[in-house]
């Protein structure tokens, strides 16, 4: 029996706005910048993060192809700027990724200075991938504080955290998706599982959470926009193979529809009720749904079945 991802939050919406996702191609042709982090340093080639997006790529349906990383462990922004330099031409990459700072941080260096290295860094990410923004993603530094060997240093974190507010509004300022992964890496010294052999560096399973946070932002590329509203809160998670809708606009219907663009269920909702929508019949894989309101307003989203 599937069990879905948990969503435990309720997640709210911002009426006719559109989130920064990730637009996914195929075959998925994916091309990883970064440091240790992205190298999978502590971990076993396969439990590299990258490398296990691939494998959940395919288990949601996605053809992927050629899957190239660019990343040592000690790397900083310059570092990394010069070995893609070295590299070039890098061609035919339709998914890239770029995750970097932390040996800026940790080697002493200054927000003022990682802020330029990063934004030349996430242009250079963008031409990679054909100059299509929605084709890169962004992931934040994880805190290295939460491990044996930052020993909950409080100041680690703070740096960590200053790093992440340059990346994260740069990012945000070229409509690049941004995921947040370090509160992800701050569960390492309570659940040592989420730590590899070294001490320092995530394990496997941590990587798999980035990994499921990473595809909760991928859509194929459809004709289908998601859409999301402002002016009242909608209410929406997914428990127990069932999406479950409260607080809605008026009455409506959701449509649910599969990554290759096909329309597999379709539900008249009501306003006056709390309704709960279930899937149990969908295979896993990622699912666009929409609400389309009886005045013809709405708003839409995704979920992830692994």
């Amino acid at each position: 029996m599937k069990i879905l991802l948990s969503i435990s939050a309720i997640l709210l919406f911002a009426y006719w706005s559109f989130g920064q996702t990730i637009k996914v191609s195929e075959p998925v042709n994916l091309l990883a910048l970064g440091d240790s982090y992205t190298i999978g340093q502590g971990v076993g080639v396969n439990e590299r993060w990258p490398a296990q997006l691939m494998q959940a790529l395919q288990e949601a349906g996605f053809a992927t192809g050629e899957l190239k990383i660019i990343a040592q462990t000690g790397w900083r922004t310059d570092n990394l700027k010069n070995a893609i330099n070295q590299q070039l031409p890098l061609n035919g990459f339709n998914l890239v990724s770029l995750l970097i700072g932390v040996n800026n941080q940790y080697q002493g260096g200054t927000t003022q200075a990682y802020g330029p290295q990063f934004e030349d860094l996430l242009n250079q990410a963008i031409a990679l991938a054909g100059y299509n923004h929605s084709k890169v993603f962004v992931l934040s530094i994880p805190d290295y504080a939460y491990t044996p060997f930052g020993n909950g240093n409080p100041l680690i974190s703070q740096q960590i955290d200053a790093f992440n507010q340059v990346n994260r509004n740069i990012t945000e300022s070229y409509n690049v998706a941004y995921i947040d992964i370090t509160p992800i890496s701050r569960g390492g010294l309570a659940n040592p599982a989420l730590i590899a052999g070294d001490g320092l560096h995530p394990s496997g399973l941590m990587y798999r959470l980035w990994v499921d946070e990473i595809m909760l932002n991928i859509e194929k590329e459809l004709s289908f926009e998601e859409v999301a509203q402002t002016d009242k809160v909608i209410h929406w998670r997914i428990e127990n193979m069932s999406m479950v809708l409260t607080n809605l606009p008026g009455n409506g219907e959701i449509s649910i529809i599969s990554s290759d663009g096909r329309l597999v269920a379709r539900e008249s909702v009501f306003s006056v009720e709390g309704r709960s929508i279930p899937f149990d019949f969908l295979a896993s894989g990622i699912y666009l749904f929409r609400f389309t309101g009886a005045s013809g307003d709405g708003f839409s989203g995704k979920f992830y079945i692994p």
